[in-house]
């Protein structure tokens, strides 16, 4: 969450033509890590808890798991839609261009997230027989097919000269022109990793634990090519801090290098350190409340920019930093608000974050069967 905050307040940045490039790094580049990690966390969780051995109820499964995304990506497209028709008077779409939005997942740009997950969630027959039969050579084939299918997609310019040559009224444009929105083979490696990673959680310990030293050094090294990619764009090449970020992100081969060791540190780093009880409770917190914040932020993104534009003011390095806390400290408390609101009338954290109310027995039944 924190990382896609800094990701869209970077873009919010980027805007300024004297924008400080080191800063504009650590906005776009070293957060290039949210994107992937989202999938490595959804994939782990759902393997940590699943015996993949024994038969999978598919059909309970999408029940539970629309209940917790689809639901709460339909109430926020409607929301964002009626919310940029207000701020930004673009009017709401027709009913086939609503399709479109919801499909590619348009109405703002953090849900499309959700549209690639619900795509991991329809799947995940094939990624249990693929957990299932993986090995670690067989992760590293589909490591260097995620390399060179992303590179294709990313980075042909044939491919990518073909879909800005077709007709703008074609079917096939859109389908291409936002396949980053549903083409989940973009992340298909990271997922499985986090899939495998739950399956083997004692091997992958033991691998931690002999191998911290050697995990922090391989993630210093990966951040530091990643970064080396996006200054040569800017210093050897001379192009702008745009055309750097749109290079060097999470899909090109230092990108994907990087979101594999950020992986694994962070996820070292959250299991073996000794944290105090007072930094443990702050993460938790933010942790529970992420999820709205991750989608309530570019509301938040929004107000704030016309604030400063009606100041006069121009996003500086310092305002951005500003900005930047702001914004992660307003979208908290508001999940705080709703999250609190949703105790007293439940519908609200369903329909918001797709949290219910866990059933108490009493009795031996049931609560809401008394």
């Amino acid at each position: 969450m924190l990382g896609v905050i800094g990701i869209h307040v970077g873009s919010q940045y980027m805007m300024n033509p004297s924008a400080n490039v080191h800063l504009l790094a650590l906005f776009e580049i070293v957060t290039r890590f949210a994107v992937p990690i989202f999938f490595f966390i959804s994939a782990f969780g759902l393997f940590y808890n699943l015996d993949i051995n024994k038969n999978f109820d598919y059909i309970d499964f999408m029940q539970r798991r629309f209940k917790t995304v689809l639901i709460p990506y339909l109430v926020w497209s409607a929301f964002y839609l009626i919310h940029d028709n207000f701020f930004y008077g673009v009017g709401l779409p027709d009913l086939f261009y609503l399709i479109k939005v919801l499909f590619f997942g348009l109405a703002k740009y953090q849900l499309y997230f959700l549209v690639l997950l619900l795509w991991f969630y329809l799947l995940m027959p094939i990624w249990i027989d693929l957990v299932r039969i993986m090995t670690p050579f067989k992760l590293v084939v589909l490591l260097i097919f995620q390399v060179a299918f992303n590179h294709f997609s990313s980075f042909n310019m044939d491919f990518i000269m073909f879909i800005y040559n077709l007709p703008e009224n074609s079917l096939l444009k859109w389908f291409l022109m936002y396949r980053l929105n549903y083409w989940i083979l973009h992340y298909i490696f990271i997922f499985i990793l986090g899939g495998y990673v739950a399956v083997h959680i004692k091997s992958f310990m033991t691998f931690m634990k002999q191998n911290d030293i050697s995990i922090c050094m391989f993630f210093m090294i990966s951040l530091t090519a990643l970064l080396t990619h996006y200054y040569l764009i800017l210093y050897v090449q001379h192009l702008t801090p745009e055309a750097a970020v749109n290079t060097a992100h999470q899909l090109s081969p230092a990108g994907i290098a990087y979101t594999i060791t950020a992986s694994v540190f962070y996820f070292t780093i959250f299991t073996f350190n000794d944290f105090s009880n007072a930094l443990k409770s702050v993460l938790s917190f933010f942790g529970k409340h992420s999820y709205f914040a991750y989608l309530f932020h570019p509301f938040i993104i929004s107000w704030l920019e016309l604030l400063l534009q009606s100041s006069g003011r121009i996003m500086t390095a310092s305002i951005a930093i500003i900005f930047y806390i702001a914004v992660v400290t307003l979208s908290i408390f508001a999940a705080v608000i709703f999250r609190t609101f949703g105790e007293v009338i439940p519908i609200i954290n369903k329909l918001t974050i797709g949290v219910y109310a866990k059933n108490k027995k009493v009795g031996g039944l049931k609560k809401n069967e008394i």
